[in-house]
Formats: structure tokens, sequence, C-alpha cells
């Protein structure tokens, strides 16, 4: 059986993102990698909406769970969807072989 993580309605998506976003800050501020971060996630950002808004308008996601604000063409969620997703990937990266910030 899986929860039903749906209590929070509308804004699900969005609660989910600032979780998991808030859990990248931390890393990334642990790893001193914060700047190179950002640096990374502008470079990726615009090939990500590229890609994000072809997706949506194909249909590929249907997403429920979220406030319905949309922002140049999609879903604020997927805003921050698409910098979570690699702010994750280089806290995680830079946490377990980075320099030690000690």
């Amino acid at each position: 059986m899986n929860p039903d993580i749906s209590v929070l309605g509308r804004y699900t998506y969005l609660a989910t993102e600032l979780f998991w976003g808030a859990i990248a800050v931390l890393l990334l501020r642990r790893a001193d990698a914060l700047r190179n971060a950002a640096v990374t996630i502008l470079a990726l950002y615009p090939i990500a909406y590229v890609w994000d808004r072809y997706t949506l308008a194909v249909g590929v996601f249907d997403i429920k769970l979220r406030t319905g604000i949309d922002i140049a063409g999609i879903p604020l969620e997927e805003h921050l969807f698409m910098a979570v997703v690699p702010g994750l990937v280089i806290g995680f990266h830079e946490t377990l072989f980075g320099d030690d910030p000690s």
C-alpha cells in the first residue's frame, strides 16, 4: 500500500520541491559549493526548460497535485524541479567526493 501524499492538495508538488530543495541547499552549503552549483544549474536550465516544455506539450507528464501557477508556459513546480535535481546531484557529489571543508 502506497502512502497518501496528496494531503497538501494542490500544494503537494510544491512542498516536495521545497523539501528536497532545502536538503540540496544544506548539502551545498556544507560542501561550500553553492556558487559553483548555481553556475552549473544556470548553464543547464535552458536545456531543461526546452526539454520540460516539450514533454509537457506532448503529454508525457500529467501533473495533478500542483498549484496551477504557470510561468513561461510551464508549472512553477517544474522550474523548481529543474534547479533542485541538479542541486541535489551536485550536493551529494560534493559531500561525498569534494574537498573537506574543515
